[in-house]
């Protein structure tokens, strides 16, 4: 009789306690699944496999993914999938709206996968998204986080900054070193000219971007960046863990402690930001409604401070 040999699973890395999240359950959680799926509404917390998306949820706060779940391009780093995207949802302004307004959110951020098949990647989307949560929740703060909008990105920023969303974000990801095998799709100066133009056609809008750490990147390199988006005026930096979420994904080649995060933090409040968040489980819309109030409150005392 001939033995079966059991098939070989690649080994799965071994997550250090400080990185460790409890199961997203409970009845507030289930009642933001519940919602989203009414809607018809996707969110990066479920397609890109948040870790925090227990905590978030059971707090109904949620980010929103407009443009569908289907992503353009292939990055390393990330769980969205990947293929020919459906058609544009003309009602999915208005129905996230509505979602929005049922949850009661004081802040929403929204953002999309890449659409680099559209005339404007998306920028459309992101403007009548903007006016419509205006017209239903006006007194909701608006965050976005958007792709680059590769070779569109001047008139697509253009056209989202005049709609005034509250805080315009967008992830550089990693250093630059890094970007042909983690980000092949995209160009680091290309990001980093993206929120530059926000701030010179409103510098009243916040600016926030964020890099993910534990793939490979030096320390000074890490300080190369932040000096980088403090020349672009950056404002708030968000720095994570980076975590594989499947095996073919990028392998994390570092779990960073929470104590180098700490330092991270200090270099780059020494370097100007007015708002910095680093631990291994920050994320880019983790704990956003309370970090613009911050962000407002740091602004207002710099001001204060200048004019004194």
């Amino acid at each position: 009789m001939n033995e079966i040999t059991p098939i070989a699973r690649p080994e799965r890395q071994r997550k250090p306690d400080w990185i460790r999240v409890k199961a997203p359950m409970g009845k507030a959680f289930e009642e933001t699944k519940d919602l989203m799926r009414r809607k018809g509404l996707a969110t990066v917390c479920e397609e890109a496999a948040c870790p925090n998306i227990g905590e978030c949820w059971t707090k109904k706060h949620a980010t929103v993914m407009i443009l569908g779940d289907t992503c353009t391009r292939a990055c390393a780093f990330c769980n969205v999938k990947t293929g020919m995207p459906r058609a544009v949802d003309r009602n999915e302004p208005q129905n996230l709206a509505d979602a929005c307004a049922e949850m009661g959110l004081e802040h929403i951020v929204i953002t999309s996968v890449d659409r680099d098949d559209l005339p404007d990647g998306g920028a459309s989307q992101f403007v009548k998204v903007i006016e419509a949560l205006r017209r239903t929740t006006p007194n909701t703060t608006i965050e976005i986080l958007t792709p680059d909008f590769r070779n569109k990105a001047q008139a697509a920023v253009e056209s989202i900054v005049a709609a005034r969303p509250d805080v315009y974000n967008h992830n550089l990801e990693t250093v630059p070193r890094l970007y042909p095998t983690i980000r092949p799709g995209a160009r680091y100066y290309a990001s980093l000219r993206l929120l530059e133009s926000v701030k010179r056609h409103d510098p009243s809008i916040f600016t926030k971007s964020g890099v993910m750490l534990g793939l490979g990147e030096e320390r000074l390199e890490v300080h190369q960046v932040m000096d980088d988006m403090r020349s672009a005026d950056i404002d708030f930096l968000t720095m994570g863990q980076y975590l594989q979420p499947t095996p073919r994904h990028a392998k994390v080649q570092d779990f960073v402690t929470p104590k180098a995060f700490d330092a991270y933090a200090s270099i780059a409040r020494a370097k100007g930001f007015l708002l910095v968040a680093s631990s291994p489980l920050t994320r880019s819309s983790y704990h956003a409604g309370d970090d613009f109030a911050r962000l407002r409150a740091a602004r207002e005392a710099k001001l204060a401070k200048v004019g004194a």
